[in-house]
This record gives C-alpha cells, sequence and structure tokens, in this order.
C-alpha cells in the first residue's frame, strides 16, 4: 500500500478553477518551453519501505561524524558533553517545536520554559532582558549592530578584527543592505588597539568586540564602555556562555548589548545548524530588542502565568516597521540550552568554563612544541 496519497481529479480541477487555469499544461504556460523537460525522468523502480531504510543506512555508513574523531572546528562549534537529560526533555512532544502558539494559555509550558531561559542568560550576561532566541551567534550580532544604528540615528559602526571572520562576514551582508558603513579596527598583539580616534567614534553607533575574541584573548571592555559611552555610541559584546563561567560579566561591565553563540550548551554540532543566536540588552534598550519576550504575569484569579509581552515591536503586528523578522524559531535550541544550564548550576558551569580554558592551554603548548609552529 502506497503512504502517498495523490490528488484526486476532483482534487485538481477545484484548484485550478480557484486560480484561474483550465488545466496543468495551462499552469505551466509561462515557462519558456526550450527549459521545460520533455521527456519522463530517469528515475530507478520504487523501493518498498524496508528496501529504502536499507538503502540510506549503506549511504550513512560513508560519513564520519565527531563520534569517531575528536573535533578542533571551534570558532563557535563545540563538541561538548551534553548530558541524557537535555535530549529526553525537549524530544517531548509538548516542547518538540520551535513555534510558540499565540493563544498564551494554550503553551504554558513553553513559555514558561522561555522565560526560564531569558532569566538565565540576564544572569550570565549581567543585563536586564534577554529574547526568546535568535537564528545564531552571527546573526544576532547583525541585529545588535542595526539596533545600535536605529537607536543612535547614525550609520556607522566600529567592528574589531578581533570578532570571528565569519560573524563579520554577516555583518557586512546586514550593513550593504541598509547603507551601514562598518569600519575594521585592527588587532595589537592579539587583542583590539584602543587607540580609536575621537574622529572615527564620533559618528559611530556602536564598537563591536567579541571577548574571548576569535584569537583566544580577553579583550579590556571597560575601556571600550567609556570610550564608546563618551562619544554617544553604544557598546556591544559578542560572549562565549561558557567562557562567563569564569570572566566577568559584560553587563556588569558596561556592555549595553550582549550576544552570543549558545550552540555549546546542550546543543549538538548539527552538520552547523540549527545553533542558538544569544540577545540581551539593557533596560533602556528594551523596547528596540529583536525578537520575542517572554514575560511573567498574574490572571484575575492571581495565579502566576507567562505571556508575549511588547509585542508591538514584533513583525506580527508592525509588519515591515518591525524590529525584526525573528520570532521563536529556535527556541528549541534554547531549551536545551536552558535545560543545561540547569543541571550544570553555577558551580558546574564555572567547572565547565575551567576545564575548557585547562584544555585549550594544554593543546596550544603541546601544539608549540611541533617543528613549525
Amino acid at each position: 500500500m502506497d503512504h502517498y496519497l495523490p490528488h484526486t481529479e476532483e482534487d485538481l480541477k477545484e484548484m485550478f478553477f480557484k486560480i484561474g487555469v483550465k488545466d496543468f499544461s495551462e499552469l505551466l504556460a509561462p515557462v519558456p518551453p526550450e527549459i521545460l523537460l520533455k521527456k519522463k525522468l530517469n528515475l530507478p523502480p520504487a523501493l518498498t519501505e524496508v528496501e529504502a531504510l536499507a538503502h540510506l543506512k549503506q549511504l550513512s555508513y560513508l560519513n564520519r561524524s565527531e563520534r569517531y574523531y575528536t573535533c578542533f572546528m571551534g570558532g563557535g562549534a563545540y563538541d561538548h558533553f551534553i548530558p541524557a537529560a537535555v535530549d529526553a526533555v525537549i524530544s517531548r512532544s509538548e516542547f518538540y517545536t520551535a513555534y510558540t502558539p499565540y493563544q498564551a494559555e494554550a503553551s504554558q509550558g513553553t513559555l514558561q520554559a522561555i522565560y526560564e531561559y531569558q532569566s538565565m542568560i540576564c544572569a550570565l550576561t549581567g543585563m536586564d532582558a534577554a529574547n526568546a532566541s535568535h537564528y545564531d551567534g552571527a546573526t544576532a550580532l547583525a541585529e545588535a549592530m542595526y539596533l545600535a544604528c536605529n537607536h543612535t540615528g547614525r550609520e556607522k559602526v566600529l567592528v574589531s578584527r578581533g570578532v570571528h571572520p565569519h560573524y563579520r562576514e554577516v555583518l557586512a551582508t546586514y550593513a550593504h543592505a541598509s547603507g551601514i558603513q562598518v569600519e575594521l579596527v585592527s588587532l595589537t598583539d592579539g587583542v583590539t588597539d584602543q587607540r580609536i580616534s575621537e574622529e572615527a567614534l564620533s559618528n559611530s553607533a556602536a564598537v563591536i568586540v567579541q571577548n574571548p575574541n576569535f584569537l583566544g584573548f580577553i579583550e579590556e571592555v571597560p575601556q571600550f564602555v567609556e570610550k564608546a559611552h563618551n562619544a554617544g555610541a553604544l557598546m556591544v559584546v559578542s560572549a562565549d556562555p561558557i567562557s562567563l563561567g569564569l570572566l566577568e560579566a559584560p553587563g556588569k561591565q558596561g556592555a549595553d548589548v550582549v550576544t552570543g553563540e549558545g550552540q555549546g550548551l546542550g546543543n549538538a554540532l548539527n552538520f552547523g545548524g540549527p545553533y542558538l543566536g544569544i540577545f540581551a540588552v539593557k533596560k533602556p534598550l528594551m523596547r528596540r530588542l529583536p525578537g520575542r519576550i517572554i514575560g511573567a504575569t498574574t490572571d484575575n484569579q492571581g495565579r502566576r502565568g507567562f505571556v508575549m509581552t511588547l509585542q508591538t515591536r514584533e513583525q506580527h503586528i508592525r509588519r515591515e516597521k518591525a524590529t525584526s523578522n525573528i520570532c521563536t524559531n529556535q527556541s528549541l535550541c534554547a531549551l536545551a540550552a536552558c535545560v543545561t544550564l540547569t543541571l550544570l548550576g553555577e558551580e558546574g558551569l564555572k567547572e565547565m568554563a575551567d576545564l575548557c580554558l585547562q584544555k585549550a592551554h594544554y593543546l596550544a603548548s603541546k601544539i608549540a612544541k611541533i617543528n613549525g609552529f
């Protein structure tokens, strides 16, 4: 028995009538004849389900994942240990979607999970508000650039060369489409050069650094905060969330916007995606925060509940004037991060960060002994 049930003749007639054509050939009439396929596709005979599964398994044996090899990819993609409880929670049918229904009463569990995630991100980054999730670290940083330009009314940003090169490419793409000028700030001894001229700062919307930067150096964030604020610019930091188990939170250092890549918090490498964009701001910028925000409230009987708040910023209401088109696209990845942080706790995250630090230095010391390095 086929699992696919094709359209009936009546279905086709109804659809053709609805769109104003008499048959399938008339539907294809606008397509130039020279690019239409005039013969049947050369496909092999159909396989049964058993045969198809066996064939796909055979193909999968050609792959070798991180389970077979030690992964040193880095740069935002990390093969960290993922506790079994993470998959056990996020694979539950109540959670297994990135979508949040617009009826809050129909999805209290999902909304509470996102609220807890936002609370943890705020505690981790030292910020006042976080969104439900972003696509990944690169797009979160690009939207932070948009936020800064919209807030200040300026159309230039200063970006450290210590920012991940792929992130800088995404920034350049977003900037090109919006007429924003991206000016790169050089590195000195591995960290961002603090000798930024007042002229460069005077018409800049933001100073953007990554900490730790792409080369693994720790940036002097407070120094840039002072320079940026004195010039009326925002300070944007792209932070690694695990490193914050050891490093001071960017919010406590004076950052206005903190973004980051959350893949390392309970999410697999996933062939490069889906990943988790972290995005948090200080309170004065809350209404410019892109994406969904979940808030806690009480109903008319005094019971605690969770709702989507400040929705007038979003695309389903403001359309093209929205702060962003992102909604809850990565909330399943955010849930994985939430479960991971819950399992780790404050001391566990600190230990995880310390292990990463020790092993990175151990690897560097061994590589340095190889001829040619």
